[in-house]
């Protein structure tokens, strides 16, 4: 199983749930890996606004319904 005692952030555990890995989302979105891996794996880790909308339309592509409050509280 993906994830297991790994600490992960909201957007950690969805990728995990979800089966894909953090280079697909970085390749997605256009994000560097290194910042990818800080959103996944830092609880309190809030990127930037132009990040943040990157992350989400990646994520869109997979979960149209997919809010900015699902992965970091506003």
């Amino acid at each position: 199983m993906w994830g297991i005692s790994k600490p992960r952030s909201k957007l950690g555990k969805w990728l995990d749930k979800k089966g894909l890995e953090q280079r697909d989302l970085a390749k997605a979105s256009k994000v560097s890996p290194n910042t990818i891996t800080k959103a996944c794996n830092d609880k309190d880790y809030v990127p930037r606004q132009d990040v943040m909308k990157k992350l989400l339309k990646a994520v869109r592509k997979i979960d149209p319904n997919a809010k900015m409050s699902d992965f970091w509280d506003m």
